[in-house]
């Protein structure tokens, strides 16, 4: 199912088929760095992933976590999130190394930023590893602004909270 699409890129809900493709970007330690830093094991990408399809069709769900597929060839490419957060709606996105440098993560912001305002939401946060650079300029880019800094209590680094009013 369709979520919404970018120029080049199509947001729809993750299915059993992207396992391969989720546990080569979750399995990998660059990609993960900036998360929560654990790389888990194939079989338990795939529970996680039978878990994450599941709560599609729970009633009052608020974890979203969609894949990002290439339009040219329907290759999986990451995937974006938009859960509740303290009762803000944060949005994430993470790409398989392979495909980083190719402006995809500025382009599935500018979608995302698109598809919440036309389903109503007003506000969006997202939060920021400091090191993580690219992410943080292309938050400012999107002008989101920054409301808070301090240490993450899962992995222990700098972190920013960022925030856009719609």
């Amino acid at each position: 199912m369709m979520i919404f699409e970018t120029e080049r890129l199509n947001v729809r809900r993750l299915i059993l088929q992207d396992l391969d493709g989720f546990h080569e970007m979750q399995s990998n330690p660059k990609v993960m760095q900036y998360a929560d830093g654990e790389v888990k094991s194939y079989e338990e990408h795939k529970k996680e992933l039978n878990e994450l399809i599941k709560k599609y069709n729970k009633k009052g769900n608020d974890f979203w976590i969609y894949a990002v597929e290439r339009k040219e060839d329907k290759e999986f490419v990451g995937t974006v999130a938009l859960v509740k957060d303290d009762g803000d709606d944060e949005i994430g996105y993470r790409f398989l190394e392979k495909h980083w440098g190719n402006g995809y993560a500025t382009e599935i912001c500018d979608g995302l930023i698109k598809y919440c305002r036309s389903i109503g939401m007003k506000k969006l946060v997202g939060y920021v590893v400091d090191k993580n650079i690219a992410s943080a300029i292309i938050l400012k880019k999107y002008n989101f602004k920054i409301v808070k800094q301090f240490v993450s209590d899962d992995i222990g680094l700098p972190e920013t909270k960022y925030e856009l009013n719609l």
